[in-house]
């Protein structure tokens, strides 16, 4: 039976396992920014997977069912994920930078069947590693083995994860600190930043220490501007939810206990969509092997 988000929250190892996720979140960024930044930005994050998953249902020897300009761009206006502009200059930035391939042939010019390159499909398939491993930390299941011994794992997996994502509202309306890092250019990542440098033993208190002390090493390590970087974190202080021990930008930084819930409640929610989704995958008695 899948964890649900009451299960994962109130595991004992949870807050340590999260905290090791993250980390080796960051390490997927630091191998691959350009591609592992599609994972962290809220809206990117995904169109990506509605992406993935029309690649992944497509029907044998028919290009039309698959990946396309076109399914891709009504499917992002029908989720109502982003304007359909959005969505097209999203899937030129992919061509652009190699993350999918243009399969199109003279066969048929009215469909242009599009390909996930190999190194995206092991970006995702690093993302989903890191949330299996997570989750098997939680209860001792063998996700990770199971995942590893199936070829076609990612394939039937991933479409049931991108669903799950979608239909979330938790997922798709974040709360109010969280919101604030989902919609920055590698949000995400500045969050698993943050996080990452919690020590899990002082979650109980009001301000908890990050060990993080300066904006402009990691804002140069990001390639994100420290201009928009200390702007997001300035909102993110006028609510109360960071701040610094001493010196404002020369002491270390901490996250308040709200916030740190914040980013837990939303792991746990990611967790319980992943795990449904698997079970579902490899564990229901109708699923065909």
């Amino acid at each position: 039976m899948a964890l649900n988000l009451e299960d994962i929250a109130c595991r004992p190892a949870f807050r340590r396992s999260v905290r090791a996720q993250s980390q080796m979140l960051l390490q997927a960024y630091e191998a691959n920014p350009r591609l592992a930044s599609v994972f962290a930005t809220q809206q990117r994050w995904l169109m990506a997977h509605i992406g993935l998953a029309l690649h992944f249902r497509r029907q044998p020897h028919d290009d039309r069912t698959g990946l396309t300009t076109t399914r891709f761009i009504d499917m992002i206006h029908r989720c109502s994920v982003a304007s359909r502009n959005t969505a097209d200059a999203f899937i030129k930035e992919m061509l652009h930078y190699n993350f999918i391939r243009d399969l199109s042939t003279n066969r048929d010019r009215r469909v242009r069947p599009l390909q996930p390159a190999a190194t995206t499909l092991e970006t995702l398939a690093g993302w989903v590693f890191a949330h299996l491993r997570t989750l098997d930390s939680l209860d001792g299941g063998s996700r990770l083995t199971t995942f590893a011994a199936r070829p076609d794992a990612l394939a039937r997996l991933q479409p049931l994860v991108a669903d799950g994502l979608l239909s979330s509202h938790a997922v798709r309306e974040p709360k109010q600190t969280f919101s604030l890092f989902t919609w920055l250019n590698n949000g995400g990542v500045v969050m698993d930043w943050l996080m990452s440098g919690v020590d899990p033993d002082h979650a109980g208190l009001d301000r908890i220490p990050t060990g993080i002390v300066s904006i402009g090493d990691f804002a140069n390590w990001l390639k994100l501007s420290r201009t928009h970087l200390s702007r997001k974190l300035r909102d993110a202080e006028n609510l109360g939810s960071i701040g610094w021990l001493g010196q404002r930008g020369h002491s270390v930084m901490w996250v308040s206990n709200h916030f740190y819930q914040e980013y837990m409640t939303a792991q746990a929610v990611k967790l319980a969509i992943i795990d449904a989704a698997f079970q579902n995958c490899f564990h229901n008695p109708g699923t065909p092997e």
